[in-house]
C-alpha cells in the first residue's frame, strides 16, 4: 500500500488531539492530587519522621518540631521547626507539656506558613513528654483551623516510664482529642503483649514502625497507584469525625492467608476492643505480585461482618514487591470510646489534677 499524505496528516493531527487530552488530564489530576503532611512533634514525634523519611512515604511533605535544637538537628526531615526560641533558648521543655504549648503559640506564625495548602495533616507524637504532650494540641488546632483533615497519631507511655508521666499523657490526649478529626492511640503497654521480652529501646522502635506503617498505610492509600485505589473523599468520609480510633495489623504467609492476615488484625492486642460499636472502618490490604482482588475482598468482607450495618467501610489494595508471598492487612478502627481503652481507673482523679498542674505546668481540659 502507497503512501497516503492525507491518511498520515489525519493520524498526526488525531495523535496531537489526544497528547493534548492527555495533557490537561495530567494537569487537572495533579491540581486534584490532595497535599499531605506529616508532622512530628517532641522527642518521640522526631524519631517516627526520621523513620518515615527512612522508608518513604509517596505524595507526603515532612515536618519536625521540637523545642530542643540538638534533637531536631539530628532529624531528617523536608522542613524543620524550632519552636519557642526565646522560650526555652533551644533547651527543650523540661517534660513541661505547658511548656511545649507555649512554645507552639510563640511560633504559630511559622507553623501557619508550613501548614499553607495541606489537605490533610498527620500529627505523631509520643504523649507523656513536654514538647510533643504540649504543641501537638495547638498544631493541630492550627491545621483544622485551616481547613486541613487532621489526623493524630499518638503513643501512650510505658506504665514502667512513671505514673506521673501516664497522667500528663491522659490529659494531653483529652486536649489532641478536641483538636483532630480521627485520634489513633497506640497503648506502649500493648506492645509487650505482643513482645513481652523486647528490651525497652526495641520497644520504642516497634512503637515508630507501627507509627509510620499507620500514616503510610493511610496517604498512600490516596497518593499511590494499586489495585484497588481511594481518593481524599473517601478518606475524609470515615476519618472526618473519627474520633477515637485504634489500629490492628495482621499477616499471614500460609495457604489460608487473606483470612489468618485478617483475625490477626481484628485480634491485635494494639485493638483490645470489641469492634461491632465502632462506626468507620479504613481497610488497607496490601500482598505480592502474586495477591488476588478476591483475597483482598475476603479480607472486607470479614471485617464488615464484624461492624455495625451502619458503619462506613473504605478499603483499598496493593501490590508491594517487598511482600512475596504474604498478605498483609491494617485495619483501623474508628468511633472507638476512648474509656474502652483506658479504662476508668487511669482517668486522673479530679482532687489531684491541681497537684499535678502545679508540680508539671499542665493545663487542665476541663
Amino acid at each position: 500500500m502507497g503512501y497516503n499524505p492525507k491518511t498520515m496528516h489525519a493520524f498526526k493531527q488525531n495523535n496531537s488531539e489526544i497528547m493534548n487530552i492527555d495533557a490537561e488530564l495530567e494537569q487537572l489530576l495533579t491540581r486534584q492530587r490532595a497535599t499531605i503532611k506529616v508532622i512530628g512533634c517532641g522527642g518521640g514525634g522526631n524519631n517516627t519522621i526520621n523513620r518515615v523519611t527512612e522508608v518513604g512515604i509517596e505524595g507526603a511533605e515532612t515536618i519536625a518540631i521540637n523545642t530542643d535544637a540538638q534533637d531536631l538537628l539530628y532529624t531528617t526531615a523536608d522542613k524543620k521547626i524550632l519552636i519557642g526560641k526565646e522560650l526555652t533558648k533551644g533547651l527543650g521543655a523540661g517534660s513541661m507539656p505547658r511548656i511545649g504549648e507555649e512554645a507552639a503559640l510563640e511560633t504559630e506564625h511559622e507553623i501557619k506558613e508550613k501548614l499553607q495548602n495541606a489537605d490533610m495533616v498527620f500529627i505523631t507524637c509520643g504523649l507523656g513528654g513536654g514538647t510533643g504532650t504540649g504543641s501537638a494540641p495547638v498544631v493541630a488546632e492550627i491545621a483544622k483551623k485551616m481547613g486541613a483533615l487532621v489526623v493524630g497519631i499518638v503513643t501512650m507511655p510505658f506504665s514502667m516510664e512513671g505514673k506521673r508521666r501516664y497522667e500528663n499523657a491522659l490529659i494531653g490526649l483529652e486536649k489532641l482529642e478536641e483538636n483532630v478529626d480521627t485520634l489513633i492511640v497506640i497503648p506502649n503497654d500493648k506492645l509487650l503483649e505482643l513482645a513481652p521480652d523486647l528490651p525497652l529501646h526495641t520497644a520504642f522502635k516497634v512503637a515508630d514502625e507501627i507509627l509510620t506503617n499507620a500514616v503510610k498505610g493511610i496517604a498512600e492509600l490516596v497518593t499511590k497507584a494499586g489495585l484497588v485505589n481511594l481518593d481524599f473523599a473517601d478518606i475524609r468520609t470515615v476519618m472526618g469525625n473519627g474520633g477515637v480510633a485504634l489500629i490492628g495489623v495482621g499477616e499471614s504467609d500460609s495457604e489460608n492467608r487473606a483470612v489468618e492476615a485478617v483475625e490477626k488484625a481484628i485480634n491485635n492486642p494494639l485493638l483490645d476492643v470489641d469492634i461491632s460499636g465502632a462506626n468507620g472502618a479504613l481497610i488497607n490490604v496490601s500482598g505480592g505480585p502474586d495477591m488476588t482482588l478476591e483475597e483482598a475482598r475476603k479480607i472486607v468482607e470479614t471485617v464488615s461482618e464484624k461492624l455495625d450495618p451502619d458503619a462506613r467501610i473504605i478499603w483499598g489494595a496493593q501490590i508491594s514487591e517487598d511482600l512475596k508471598n504474604i498478605v498483609r492487612t491494617m485495619l483501623i478502627v474508628t468511633g472507638v470510646k476512648s474509656s474502652q481503652i483506658f479504662g476508668r481507673a487511669h482517668k486522673v482523679a479530679e482532687k489531684g489534677r491541681k497537684e499535678i498542674e502545679h508540680e508539671l505546668g499542665i493545663e487542665f481540659v476541663h
